[in-house]
């Protein structure tokens, strides 16, 4: 059984007098420990997906199912208890805030799960250090490369142990080179931790190279899923 999918899920939006359809009754899912890659060009409805996948919306029609268990009869407090111990995401543009150093930002995400004092501190370390940032913790995002940003975000989305990982484009800011260690980094993640990834990305070589399958989009719709 998937641990996280979706069957015949649509999400139409009201767009004026006009009705777009950002997914066609999309069926998908992903295993625990599986590493999915998500691709297809702009307006596919990859990103679309992932925010459904992740409790930041609600389809149109269709169920969204975590671990047998479907997301819509869920109340608001349950969802959010979902998005905060369940899923972690990652975006393009990390979204760190950027007065806090690398600790602050993990202690936060820390703080809104409910850890306390020094045990919140002590995991953000051990987050940190994971990470490769052992010996950046106290650098602001300002004092940090794109790379090193990213990294700082995965921690942060890890922060209260989610099964799954929704990364948006997490290499879309950084080189090549950056890009294959942050993938790898994630990579050593499923295999270790059998977290779920399921990541958007528009470069298929890097999908090829580190995704276990990779799912193909194209206006709204799956094309295939090997």
């Amino acid at each position: 059984m998937p641990l996280i999918e979706t069957r015949d899920v649509s999400r139409v939006y009201q767009m004026g007098n006009n009705q777009v359809t950002a997914l066609d009754r999309v069926t998908m899912g992903a295993q625990e420990g599986e590493f999915v890659a998500i691709q297809g060009t702009s307006g596919s409805g990859k990103s679309t997906l992932l925010n459904l996948l992740g409790g930041l919306d609600k389809p149109t029609s269709g169920d969204i199912l975590f671990d047998g268990q479907p997301l819509g009869p869920l109340t608001k407090k349950q969802m959010a208890r979902y998005r905060r111990f369940s899923v972690g995401m990652i975006f393009q543009n990390f979204n760190l805030i950027p007065t806090m150093t690398a600790a602050e930002n993990v202690k936060l995400a820390l703080a809104f799960g409910g850890l306390r004092g020094a045990e919140r501190r002590t995991r953000a370390d051990s987050l940190l250090e994971r990470v490769g940032l052992g010996e950046r913790m106290e650098h602001r995002p300002a004092e940090l490369s794109g790379g090193e940003q990213q990294r700082v975000a995965i921690a942060r989305a890890l922060a209260n142990q989610p099964r799954i990982l929704l990364a948006d484009e997490p290499t879309g800011n950084l080189d090549s080179t950056r890009a294959q260690e942050l993938l790898a980094l994630l990579r050593e993640m499923v295999r270790r931790d059998r977290l779920t990834v399921l990541m958007v990305t528009h470069d298929r070589e890097l999908a090829g190279g580190f995704a276990d399958r990779v799912i193909m989009m194209k206006d709204g719709r799956v094309l295939e899923t090997p």
